[in-house]
């Protein structure tokens, strides 16, 4: 006889599946890269022809307060072609950086829960424009500042001529502290959010704050005092901000276990005399809030209180001495079997 063939394991289809998973979203991760790609490109086109003109509009703030006859140069050969090409190409960067924002979260959001999509969104713009106005107070209120100190307090037979790859360099830095720092707002809600922290803890740590912020100055900008109390000053305050925000968005569970209503003593007292109806109706409640949380992905996971917790200890206590007994009837009657069997012969 000829034997039959074996039909496939279902392991054999689910690894066939969950590999053609993983090319499918091998697939759409290329798919979004060519688009952010792409995004940059266009913008960068766009800009290249303006890209003297940018360079220009960026060294006004040093350019109103260099000496008269005092004007920048390149020091490097290439220079007049490649830090205006280099320019344009961050600023591509930073003006697509909505479009790639939007296509990471068209990637990433199908497996999100409803909770953290309503969670992530506002959190994504509020980022992005942060980001943008952080730039914006460095370039219209500190850049006038500091350029203005540097050249006054130097020496009065020092020619000042800046090189202007440098110039963008120390431009580029100052850009992305005073950015990053504007996000203090952001990481203070997701922490809050995520239940790292809470907003009490959060105003308890302040003094530790205000010094870390003005030692973050001290890092992250030019040896100036001005550079540094202007990058410092506006963390505390976004701090601040981000407390006031994050009260908002203190988790559901544990706002639910603070305003939970004490239970009956007389309820009380008649789940200590029928221990066992009331663990099946603890037990059925939590059945019944784990499948409603399972069903319902806007509902957050809740803990079970003490009382419930109490109800299922005894129903576990109660369905073990049920046991206990079943197992002593079983033993009795075994042992008492002989004995009658030995009287019937008597």
């Amino acid at each position: 006889m000829k034997r039959s063939a074996e039909p496939e394991t279902p392991e054999g289809e689910i690894a066939e599946a969950g590999e053609q998973g993983l090319i499918d979203h091998l697939i759409e991760l290329r798919d979004r890269l060519l688009r952010m790609v792409l995004g940059v490109v266009l913008v960068f086109a766009a800009l290249f022809p303006f890209a003297d003109e940018i360079y220009g509009y960026l060294a006004k703030p040093l350019l109103r307060h260099l000496p008269e006859g005092s004007s920048m140069i390149a020091i490097d050969v290439a220079s007049p072609f490649l830090i205006p090409f280099k320019l344009v190409l961050m600023l591509s960067v930073v003006l697509s950086m909505p479009w790639i924002l939007y296509q990471l979260w068209a990637f990433v959001a199908p497996g999100l829960y409803q909770h953290e999509k309503r969670l992530a969104r506002p959190l994504l713009v509020s980022s992005i424009l942060l980001f943008y106005i952080g730039m914006a107070f460095a370039y219209y209120v500190v850049f006038p500042l500091v350029f203005g100190f540097f050249t006054s307090v130097g020496p009065q037979e020092v020619k000042v001529m800046t090189d202007i790859g440098r110039y963008l360099d120390f431009v580029n830095m100052l850009f992305l502290a005073f950015g990053i720092a504007f996000e203090v707002p952001v990481a203070t809600v997701l922490l809050v959010a995520i239940g790292v922290v809470t907003p009490q803890k959060l105003a308890r740590i302040r003094p530790y704050v205000i010094v870390a912020a003005f030692t973050i100055g001290m890092l992250l900008t030019p040896p100036d005092v001005i550079s540094q109390i202007l990058l410092a000053v506006p963390m505390w305050i976004l701090y601040e901000l981000g407390i006031l925000f994050s009260r908002m968005v203190r988790p559901k569970a544990r706002d639910e276990e603070d305003n939970e209503p004490a239970m009956d003593p007389d309820a009380a007292q008649a789940n200590t005399i029928h221990p066992a109806p009331a663990a099946a109706g603890a037990s059925s409640a939590a059945m019944s809030a784990t499948a409603g949380a399972e069903s319902d992905d806007d509902e957050e996971y809740r803990p079970l209180t003490e009382e419930e917790m109490e109800a299922e200890l005894d129903s576990l206590e109660f369905v073990e001495d049920e046991e206990e007994n079943e197992e002593e009837t079983d033993r009795t009657r075994d042992d008492g079997e002989p004995g009658d069997k030995g009287g019937d012969k008597g």
